[in-house]
């Protein structure tokens, strides 16, 4: 057993392959607003009374924040861009969603608790993953 801890003791490669997958799986949703647009979210937000406009703040937390990210560039204000985005997100579309299992019997917010919770680990983990 300890030979396979041994294997597995490199945390800067683990920071690393976390921050690489954050910022992938979360530059696919970011490619989805840039090729549908973000108008569903601008009605999101305007039915709270927000200004509209500030549904483009998604490009940040779903595009450039995920491409610093890969660059290693920045690394903690991305984490924190996409971490704010994503509470922002749970409270704009799913509010009424924390109690709720999917039809596969996981958490329904189970990818937003992903990112959200993965850029936090990021942000507090950045030197591990090689940056400064």
């Amino acid at each position: 057993m300890n030979q396979l801890n041994a294997l597995f003791d490199h945390p800067r490669a683990g920071a690393l392959i976390l921050r690489w997958t954050l910022a992938l799986l979360l530059l696919l949703h970011g490619w989805a607003k840039i090729t549908n647009g973000v108008g569903g979210i601008e009605g999101m937000l305007v039915a709270r009374g927000w200004p509209g406009w500030i549904a483009y703040g998604v490009y940040l937390g779903e595009v450039l924040a995920p491409l610093m990210l890969l660059a290693g560039f920045w690394v903690v204000p991305a984490a924190l861009v996409i971490a704010t985005n994503m509470v922002i997100a749970l409270w704009l579309a799913h509010m009424g969603h924390w109690l709720q299992l999917s039809n596969s019997g996981g958490w329904r917010l189970e990818l937003q608790a992903f990112f959200l919770v993965s850029a936090l680990v990021v942000a507090f983990t950045h030197r591990l993953g090689g940056t400064r």
